[in-house]
């Protein structure tokens, strides 16, 4: 497995897959990796010719700088891992390598970046628009592996790829649960025994929501409970809990099974913020 620090030790063997007419697919992380990920990983070496991971926490999706200084780094594991997985090369650039200096284009992805973790974590999305653009210029893959529980993420990423017109397919892969149904996370890792059992109050209300959206029950009646629910539960506090339309995440009043549709939540776990998402119909 190759570790590669700069895109111009990166351009020669990208020239060669394309001579080869091979397809190139790309896995870009945070590192702090978790099965999720591998699910990702193991996507790529199925679909394609040679896979690549990036690892880049990036500095400019962090509305907040404390969240930036705490979030989990285990590079040598994280390496470990993708060997053992059969990755064929990982991309490692430091921040001077992705940023040589302060970014002066802001990138606006307009309606999809006012609402939820847009509306909560503002710049977050501008921050993600410009790695994935840099990343998707430095390595020029064929396919892009992304996970489901980035769901707004995702459809950012999906009209940055419209709007610039990338040469990149998404590959949206599912959230990869825990046994008990917690979202795997690279954050869980900081939460404590009792802040981990707490997290599983984001699953348990999603499930019991989608369950009484598909008997028929009013949204509004659910969020309400749902929001009741939080507030009586010490040590958490939710951010949102939002039934949206899939591709172009407009908030929904209500559930209408001819529309592509999924539940979304934040919250708190103690100082720890956590997302998920669960999809109601296909």
């Amino acid at each position: 497995m190759l570790v590669i620090h700069t895109p111009a030790q990166w351009q020669t063997i990208r020239l060669q897959l394309i001579h080869s007419h091979k397809t190139l697919g790309l896995v870009p992380t945070m590192g702090a990796l978790h099965q999720g990920h591998l699910d990702l990983v193991s996507r790529s070496l199925e679909k394609c010719d040679y896979t690549i991971v990036s690892i880049f926490v990036n500095p400019t999706q962090f509305n907040n700088p404390e969240d930036f200084d705490k979030y989990p780094q285990s590079l040598e594991q994280d390496l470990e891992l993708l060997e053992q997985a059969g990755v064929d090369a990982v991309f490692v650039p430091t921040v001077e390598t992705m940023y040589p200096k302060k970014p002066e284009i802001t990138l606006d992805f307009g309606s999809l970046e006012r609402v939820l973790e847009g509306a909560f974590r503002p710049g977050h999305f501008n921050g993600v628009g410009l790695v994935v653009s840099k990343l998707f210029h430095m390595i020029q893959p064929d396919i892009a592996f992304f996970g489901q529980k980035d769901l707004q993420q995702v459809a950012i990423i999906h009209r940055l790829v419209s709007e610039f017109c990338f040469p990149v397919k998404l590959d949206v892969v599912p959230t990869k649960r825990e046994a008990d149904g917690l979202a795997m996370s690279s954050r869980n890792r900081r939460l404590g025994d009792s802040q981990r059992k707490l997290a599983l109050i984001l699953f348990q209300s999603l499930s019991d929501a989608k369950k009484l959206l598909l008997k028929g029950h009013a949204w509004d009646a659910i969020k309400k409970s749902v929001e009741t629910l939080f507030e009586k539960e010490e040590g958490v506090k939710l951010d949102y809990f939002s039934l949206v339309e899939r591709e172009k995440f407009e908030l929904l009043d209500s559930y209408d099974p001819a529309v592509k549709s999924s539940i979304c939540v934040a919250a708190f776990v103690g100082e720890i913020r956590l997302i998920d998402n669960m999809p109601i119909n296909a």
